[in-house]
């Protein structure tokens, strides 16, 4: 088996065994109490033994995960604490990711990609505006019509619309009203920036699953402090990078170690007021894609923000210090306390609560997949410096990046927008009906009249002559 993987020390040395990696876990804390460093510890962890890794920095504060970290009293105490006999600070590889293309290569995704129970969610849509997007994708699909990005979504629906009364008979009903909101919907993402990830280059999810020329896995870091403005895109993007995941990837079984370990930051914006479809999307996600190889830790500030069915599959949990101030924040830590192996020696739920910072209650999966019992423990410090490196840094990795380049450019070949243009364009115009000049209308008009009455006339006046004639013959 690959070398255990040290986390902390409690009572005994702490480790995460890479076999059971895959088996997910979760990170929670209250904010401050040390959840960000216990990813960084984390990650390197995984990096070291050649495992690609991927994590959101929703807070900017984890770029220092690339450069070698420095002497520092309370890190030297920690350490000496602990009894790492071979501790030594270093960096580790990185990719930097941006969805807009500021602190990072660019992420872009196509229409078709996301789909449309993803996207509806994306667009906050109700169920019926949601059957009606699904319809459009399939009309898109039975047409040819490729959805690459947002005008060709925007075109198709205008084209579905226009022709409702042609689709009803093969497809349903497809409401105008509807189509409008749809419309609608897509103008607000747009404004919050959402235009930006569609299109193409699409990402080659290949490019997570890296090592370096020294064998360690490469650090992925989606640069997430812009992008967290918009929490539903947040969500919907980091689910979308899930499920591709779990589409593309081969079956692997139970490997030695995960083919790539996935941190969820922020993971209750996951399940906030995600719809019955989504929510069963997101526990299958999570319950089948260990088989693929890949690890999936949720961070998050209370355990109550993620969902028993999801809750159950996450087999290695590190909690740090929850503070019960309200009735709410007391069952987070009674349910806190309960999902851990009782440990005799150790009243769990009192423990949650006076922990101090980078202490935390951990309980990792042995050789045969059980939980340990619960021990408190210090985290070990992170090879790495805690903290952002300098904007001149950070642009230095991303330019000596093997992707660097590729991604930056973006592609705009011919889909729906230009094929829809395109008919519209070659369809037969309509002969135009030719109108008399409203003068010469007139004219015509007039002449006739004039003929009428000049006959009248003549009639009148040989009328007279006749009654003459006549007069003067019976005198």
């Amino acid at each position: 088996m690959t070398q255990k993987l040290l986390v902390g020390k409690g009572e005994k040395e702490l480790f995460i065994l890479p076999k059971m990696a895959n088996r997910h876990g979760l990170i929670a804390g209250a904010t401050g109490t040390g959840k960000t460093v216990t990813l960084q510890v984390l990650a390197e962890n995984f990096s070291r033994i050649g495992v690609p890794v991927f994590l959101s920095d929703v807070k900017g504060d984890l770029s220092g995960i690339s450069k070698s970290g420095k002497e520092h009293p309370k890190i030297t105490e920690r350490v000496n604490t602990i009894g790492i006999s071979d501790f030594s600070f270093s960096g580790n590889p990185v990719t930097f990711w941006d969805v807009f293309g500021e602190q990072g290569h660019p992420i872009r995704t196509t229409i078709s990609e996301m789909g449309p129970l993803l996207l509806s969610r994306l667009l906050n849509l109700n169920d019926t505006q949601t059957g009606v997007l699904s319809l459009i994708f399939r009309i898109a699909d039975d047409d040819g019509l490729l959805l690459l990005d947002i005008k060709d979504l925007r075109s198709i629906l205008q084209y579905a619309g226009e022709n409702a009364s042609e689709f009803t008979t093969e497809y349903g009903r497809i409401s105008r009203a509807s189509v409008g909101a749809i419309q609608r919907k897509l103008l607000s993402l747009e404004d919050q920036g959402g235009d930006i990830f569609f299109g193409e280059p699409a990402l080659n999810l290949d490019d997570f699953l890296q090592t370096d020329e020294n064998g360690n896995g490469i650090i992925n870091i989606l640069a997430a402090n812009k992008l967290m403005r918009s929490p539903r895109i947040y969500a919907t993007f980091l689910l979308w990078l899930l499920s591709e995941l779990f589409e593309q990837l081969p079956e692997a079984g139970d490997p030695e170690k995960p083919k790539l370990v996935f941190f969820f930051d922020e993971a209750h914006l996951l399940f906030d007021n995600a719809p019955d479809a989504l929510q069963e999307k997101i526990e299958q996600v999570a319950r089948l894609i260990r088989s693929k190889g890949v690890g999936v830790y949720f961070v998050s500030q209370n355990p109550l923000d993620i969902p028993d069915e999801v809750l159950g599959q996450l087999g290695n949990r590190i909690q740090h210090a929850l503070r019960a101030y309200t009735p709410r924040d007391q069952k987070a830590v009674r349910v806190a306390a309960q999902t851990f192996r009782t440990n005799p020696k150790l009243d769990t739920e009192v423990a949650i609560t006076e922990l101090g910072v980078g202490e935390a209650l951990i309980s990792f999966l042995d050789e045969k997949g059980r939980p340990n019992i619960v021990e408190q423990a210090l985290i070990r410090p992170p090879f790495s410096q805690i903290g952002p490196i300098e904007s001149k840094e950070r642009k230095s990795i991303i330019q000596s990046s093997l992707v660097h380049g590729f991604y930056e450019k973006s592609v705009d070949r011919e889909s729906a927008y230009e094929m829809l243009k395109k008919r519209a364009d070659q369809a037969p115009k309509a002969a135009p009906i030719k109108k008399k000049k409203p003068g010469r209308q007139r004219q015509g008009i007039v002449e006739t009249m004039a003929k009428s009455a000049a006959r009248s006339v003549g009639r009148q006046i040989a009328t007279q002559l006749m009654r003459g004639i006549l007069g003067s013959i019976l005198k």
